[in-house]
Formats: C-alpha cells, sequence, structure tokens
C-alpha cells in the first residue's frame, strides 16, 4: 500500500463532533459513542501515516469509526425507549428500573453537529440524531446499519460504502434496500424539517414553559396530543393520552410542582433541562425533558432521569440559586443567576 503523508493529530481532532454523532446514530449512547471515538482517534494516530489523500480526513475517519463501532455492537444488544420495550403501563404500576446500558439515550446537539457542515448537510445531521430516528436504526443489523447511515446521511455511494465494509456493492445494495423498509414500517424519515422553529413551534414551547413553571397541568395536557406518550427512563413505564398523563401529574408526579426549566439542545430538538425545588428554596437537577411535536402538539415527552451522567455531559449545573419573586417571566426558561 502506499504511504501518504503524515498527519498531524490536530487535523483527526478536528473532525471529533462529525465522528461523535455518527458513532452516536450505530451505538443510540452519547458516553458509548464517546468511547468509539476515542478509539477511532487512537487509531488513526497510530496509522496516521498510511492515510493516501484518495479521500478527505473526514472520509477516512468515518471508515475506521464504522468499523470501531461494528466491533462494539458485536457483544452488546440493541438500546431502546420505553414506549418500544415495553406494554403501555397506568399511573398505578410499580417503577422498575433498568441499567443506562438497555436504553436509547439523549445527545447534545453542540457535540455530534460538525459546525463546518452546510445549511443543508446540517438539517439531515439534525435530523438524523433525533430520538425515533436513532431508535428505528437500532432496530437494524449492525452492518445494514452502517450501510444505511453511509449512504442515507453521509451521502456515500454504494460502491464507497462496499469499499469501506469489506462487502460487495450487489450486497450493499440489498442491505439499503431493507434496512430503508424498516425505516418506512416505522413511519421514519430523514427528511429534514427546517432548521428554524416556527412561529407557532416556539409559541407551543413558550406556553409549556409557561403552564411548567405555574404547574397548570390543564394547560399542559391541552399542549398533547391525543395520543401522546410520556417516558421516563431509566424506568420501565411508559403512558399515553392526555388523561393518564394528567393523572400522573397530579398524583405520582406531582413533586415536580415549583420547578424550573432551562433551555438547551438535545437529539436534534429543543430540550429542557428539569430542576425540581428543594426545601431550601433553591432547584436540584431532576431531568433532561424532550419534547416530541408534530402538527403543533406534543406527541412524545420524553424525561431522562440520569442526571449525574448527563447533566455533566450537556454542560450543565447540578443546582440552580433560589429564585427571585420576579425572576421567572412569562415565555422564558431562563434561570436567574445564570
Amino acid at each position: 500500500m502506499p504511504v501518504g503523508r503524515t498527519l498531524d493529530i490536530s487535523e483527526i481532532e478536528a473532525q471529533r463532533s462529525a465522528l461523535l454523532g455518527h458513532c452516536y446514530r450505530m451505538l443510540g449512547s452519547a458516553f458509548d459513542a464517546e468511547d468509539a471515538v476515542q478509539e477511532t482517534i487512537v487509531r488513526a494516530w497510530q496509522h496516521a501515516d498510511r492515510f493516501e489523500e484518495r479521500s478527505s480526513v473526514r472520509t477516512w475517519l468515518y471508515r475506521i469509526a464504522t468499523n470501531v463501532c461494528l466491533d462494539a455492537l458485536a457483544s452488546r444488544s440493541k438500546r431502546a425507549r420505553p414506549v418500544e420495550d415495553g406494554p403501555l403501563k397506568t399511573i398505578n404500576d410499580p417503577l422498575e428500573t433498568l441499567p443506562r446500558t438497555h436504553w436509547l439515550e439523549p445527545v447534545p446537539d453542540a457535540r455530534a453537529l460538525p459546525a463546518d457542515a452546510n445549511p443543508h448537510e446540517l438539517a439531515v445531521l439534525r435530523q438524523s440524531i433525533r430520538l425515533a430516528f436513532v431508535a428505528a436504526v437500532q432496530h437494524l443489523p449492525p452492518r445494514q446499519r452502517a450501510v444505511l447511515l453511509l449512504m442515507e446521511v453521509l451521502g456515500w455511494s454504494a460502491a464507497e460504502t462496499a469499499e469501506s465494509l469489506d462487502m460487495t456493492k450487489a450486497a450493499v445494495n440489498s442491505a439499503i434496500q431493507r434496512a430503508r423498509a424498516t425505516l418506512e414500517e416505522r413511519s421514519v424519515s430523514l427528511q429534514p424539517s427546517e432548521d428554524e422553529l416556527s412561529e407557532d413551534e416556539s409559541e407551543l414551547l413558550n406556553r409549556y414553559v409557561d403552564a411548567f413553571h405555574l404547574y397548570d397541568v390543564d394547560a399542559l395536557v391541552s399542549l398533547l396530543r391525543e395520543d401522546a406518550t410520556m417516558s421516563m427512563p431509566p424506568f420501565a413505564f411508559w403512558l399515553q393520552g392526555p388523561e393518564s398523563i394528567k393523572g400522573w401529574l397530579l398524583g405520582r408526579g406531582s413533586g415536580c410542582r415549583g420547578s424550573r426549566l432551562l433551555r438547551t439542545e438535545a437529539s436534534g430538538m429543543p430540550a429542557f433541562a428539569q430542576y425540581r425545588l428543594q426545601p431550601d428554596g433553591s432547584f436540584a437537577a431532576w431531568g433532561l425533558i424532550i419534547l416530541e411535536r408534530e402538527r403543533g402538539r406534543i406527541a412524545a415527552w420524553n424525561t431522562f432521569l440520569d442526571v449525574e451522567k448527563l447533566f455533566p455531559l450537556f454542560s450543565l449545573p447540578m443546582t440552580l440559586p433560589a429564585a427571585t419573586p420576579d425572576s421567572t417571566g412569562s415565555g422564558s426558561s431562563e434561570q436567574p443567576g445564570l
């Protein structure tokens, strides 16, 4: 094999965000993706003198990262969401906790979306880290998953994909057809939505924040679709429909009364860090809320409760100071002292 120029480590490190997004789509966990990216960089650095410049540095690294992820997937099961993993629950059912490694996890947009992507690329990449898409991808066998992501998300040709995965072009074409069929069965598309929130969607989020801060449960459930779901990993538990969700919020979930929300971006969507009110008037990290929206209503209310790991990942504080009387204005998700 001809030897090309030696890469500088900074050229490899510059691709970290792009690689993290790719590994997240493959593995369904930002933490596993971080590990895979680190292994990719180690392998790339060890073999940097073999880079032949027949492709870009990023393409070369994607090939290494894909194979790192395939190695990882050989020894682990797919990750899931509560709504796909078990039967519908009621508000009185016991809460069973499953290990973090069982669940699909969110990823910070800031870590997974490369800053140098053009607007169209960015729209596709953002769509491809959304919970519904990544959850659907988890149902594909590992190589089929890799083929789909390389071709549909990164835009590789069948020939490029076949070379990267040591497959025949015919096998790649067969795999992409099966993968596309699986996504269609699950009503998942990579068709990007608008990058910016529409006026109606912004209003929906503002109404949600206002209602949550006031803990106006009637106002909250009025924002839900009739088939809306609520889930709270790591609990193997999910509810469906405004009445069930209302019953939870007024009952076992009423400890959220008085909470504050802090806006962030997660898995390609607007998200909120939730902080519960403490006896001394301060607020403690409780969950990361990701709202999936559809046709002007909330279709899924996902609260990820593993704050000890997630909040540092998102560079979120673990506590907020006590609120002053005039510190939580209408429609605001900004917190006092931040």
